[in-house]
């Protein structure tokens, strides 16, 4: 089992910036790709991030050269650092682990994001 943890979420004005981070914690060596997801309230949730175990980012495009993915595995943390941010970013944000040997998803409960106009 893995356990995540996400922190750093609050409240921002447009334009401002916030460092989201999740910690992982159990069984934590077969953890292949890492993601970030968001749900704003009455949607679904959507990928936003994705890195692979040996660093490689995608982004959706709603996001691309605003928001940057990166991961410590020292530190077994998975980071989102987000700037120019946007009302339209203003969701719960969610970390993702995929196990690299039997797929299983595993997920942080979220961390409120709220960028004011």
């Amino acid at each position: 089992q893995v356990q995540l943890v996400e922190s750093g979420g609050g409240l921002v004005q447009t334009g401002g910036s916030l460092r989201l981070s999740c910690a992982a914690s159990g069984d934590i060596f077969t953890i292949g790709p890492m993601n970030w997801y968001r749900q704003a309230p009455g949607k679904q949730r959507d990928l936003v991030s994705t890195i692979t175990s040996g660093g490689t980012p995608n982004y959706a495009d709603s996001v691309k050269g605003r928001f940057t993915i990166s991961r410590d595995n020292a530190k077994n943390t998975l980071y989102l650092q987000m700037n120019s941010l946007k009302p339209e970013d203003t969701a719960v944000y969610y970390c993702n682990a995929v196990d690299k040997v039997d797929f299983k998803d595993y997920w942080g409960k979220g961390t409120l994001v709220t960028v004011s106009s």
